[in-house]
Order: structure tokens, then sequence, then C-alpha cells
């Protein structure tokens, strides 16, 4: 199976958790490589880069490198849409997601989606709490968890500008986070 390859090692600030990779992202060789998906846009727009930059895998390894901001997908399986996936996806993905966010222990697990953190909860962890946006209670390991509205256009009820708030408030809380400011 041709899917996109996880940008994961250890001392990572935030590791960025898709549902699972489209078939146009894997052809392109790079995450939110869709033109209509609003990642890049609002990416740029927050405070987690300091200099714009165009989609593609010259930009991946900016962010890994330099932003220490890795990526992963709770399902490795490329699909047209979410609900193509199965059970059995799921379950496998969500083992593997947690032992991987264990193993590194990046700062905060951004998950992409209440879709996407939901099944990683029921299938990794065996719960199913209510799910708000924003920084979540539960820790992975020593991992925090932040929970962001999905940027696929299928999501379209959320805007730009609404994702890039919640992109700069996950800033915030990591900032707050790293200098013991609490989490007020």
């Amino acid at each position: 199976m041709k899917t996109l390859p996880d940008y994961l090692e250890h001392n990572l600030k935030i590791v960025s958790i898709g549902l699972n990779p489209s078939p146009v992202s894997v052809k392109a060789g790079y995450y939110f490589a869709n033109p209509r998906n609003r990642f890049w846009k609002a990416l740029n727009g927050s405070r987690l880069v300091d200099a714009e930059l165009q989609p593609g895998e010259a930009a991946m390894q900016t962010l890994f490198m330099k932003y220490h901001i890795g990526f992963t997908d709770l399902v490795k399986r490329p699909t047209r849409a979410g609900n193509e996936l199965r059970v059995a996806d799921y379950r496998e993905g969500a083992a593997v997601l947690k032992e991987r966010l264990v193993e590194y222990q990046p700062g905060i697990a951004w998950f992409h989606g209440k879709v996407t953190y939901r099944n990683y909860l029921k299938y990794a962890e065996g719960m199913e709490p209510e799910i708000r946006w924003g920084r979540q209670k539960y820790y992975i390991g020593k991992t925090r968890v932040f929970v962001t509205p999905n940027p696929s256009p299928a999501n379209a009820q959320y805007s730009i500008e609404d994702l890039t708030r919640f992109y700069n408030e996950m800033v915030s809380y990591q900032v707050r986070e790293l200098f013991g400011l609490g989490t007020g």
C-alpha cells in the first residue's frame, strides 16, 4: 500500500495527526496536498510559523527540521473520504499511533478533527468521552493533546480564520506549558 511517510522523531514540539491520507496527498508526496484544503493557509496565518511556506515536500522538511513539527495519521490507508474507513482500520491505526506517540513523546499531539481524536480514544484507550475543541484533559503517555477542526474542504463550516484562531490557541497553550504558566 502506498501512503505518506511519517515525520516522527524524538523531541518534536508538535505532531500533526490527520484522519488518513487522501490519494491526492499520497500522489503529491506531502500532507494536505489537496489545493482546496485550508491547512497551509491557516498555518501561514498562524503563529506556528514565522515565514510563509508554499505547500510541498520542501515545506514539510522545513516544518520538521526548523519548527519541530511532525506529521502522521490515525489510519495510514488512503481513501477519498473518511467514511470509506473500516473499524479494522481504526483498531490497527490507533494501536500503532499510541505506540509511536508514547515512544517519541512530542510536546503536543495535534488531532485534526473530533472524528480523528474520537476514534483514537475509542480504539486505543477504550474511552468515549465528550470532546471539545482545544486542549484535552487526557494525555498520551507524557504528551498533551490538542484538537482543532479538520482543515479538509469537506469540513467547510470552519473558515480559514477559525482554523488560524485554533492554531494560535495551540501555540499559546504550548508556550504557557513550556514556561510553567499553567493552562488557564
